[in-house]
């Protein structure tokens, strides 16, 4: 019986997969962005403010490519609380519920699909950064550490956008909380050293989840000196958020579709 499960839970979930990636094509404009906001953001920094920003021995482009590909990822977490958001108040749900599938698998649907959007988005924005004169030094292992991470945070974004989808009545509330989240690499070390800041804005820079994570990045990617604290933190912080926004959408979810 437990196996008949797995694999209705296995085959349900992909065929919700392919549905979200069919909804998100239908809206094309969403996905240019997606690609498309990262080189702008680039270029504006690059081009516009970077005789202005102040990053130490960093060319500007080095510097901020950690937190343009970060902020890239958080642009897409709105869609996936609009999409779920749609389902739980439209009657999507409803209507699944009287079909023979695992409930849980439209949530699973969902999350893949962005989850594989985020990354198609994220190694745009690495191209875009290379043509721009982005200069990485890292090895093998250090992109494959930088991958762990980005796979990391992009979960970590995609389960929080899934719970605001699941808790909040309307869809405007689930994307307006994603969209807050989603600039706080802007507040970070993404864009300028946290040393720069004044006392109050430097203090919440630095503790914050953005912070560790770019931090790492930037060193792996640069190959520079960074400490095993920077990068433990990191994983702190996406892997218990993660946890944590998984436990409490998948509870929350249980008990709307209950009803």
């Amino acid at each position: 019986m437990n196996s008949k499960k797995e694999g209705s839970l296995i085959r349900d979930s992909i065929t919700m997969f392919v549905r979200s990636l069919k909804l998100s094509f239908r809206n094309p404009g969403a996905v240019g962005v997606a690609i498309l906001a990262p080189a702008s953001i680039l270029a504006v920094f690059v081009y516009v403010f970077g005789g202005a920003l102040d990053v130490g021995d960093y060319s500007v482009v080095n510097f901020i490519v950690p937190g343009v590909i970060l902020l890239s990822i958080g642009q897409s977490a709105p869609m996936i609380s609009v999409r779920i958001n749609n389902d739980m108040t439209k009657g999507v749900i409803d209507r699944y519920r009287t079909m023979p599938i695992a409930k849980s698998s439209i949530l699973v649907g969902h999350v893949l699909a962005t989850i594989l959007q985020s990354i198609v988005t994220v190694v745009a924005s690495i191209g875009v950064a290379l043509l721009i004169g982005f200069k990485p030094q890292a090895g093998l292992m250090e992109w494959l550490i930088v991958s762990g991470i980005m796979v990391l945070y992009i979960t970590m974004i995609v389960w929080m956008a899934t719970f605001c989808g699941v808790y909040w009545k309307n869809a405007e509330g689930a994307a307006g909380v994603m969209t807050l989240v989603g600039i706080l690499p802007f507040l970070s070390s993404g864009f300028v050293p946290t040393e720069t800041m004044p006392g109050v804005l430097r203090t919440f820079a630095e503790n914050q989840p953005m912070t560790p994570i770019i931090n790492s990045i930037r060193a792996l990617l640069l190959n520079q000196p960074i400490t095993d604290g920077t990068i433990r933190t990191a994983l702190f912080w996406c892997v218990g958020l993660t946890i944590v926004c998984y436990l409490a959408t998948l509870r929350l979810y249980k008990r709307k579709t209950a009803k």
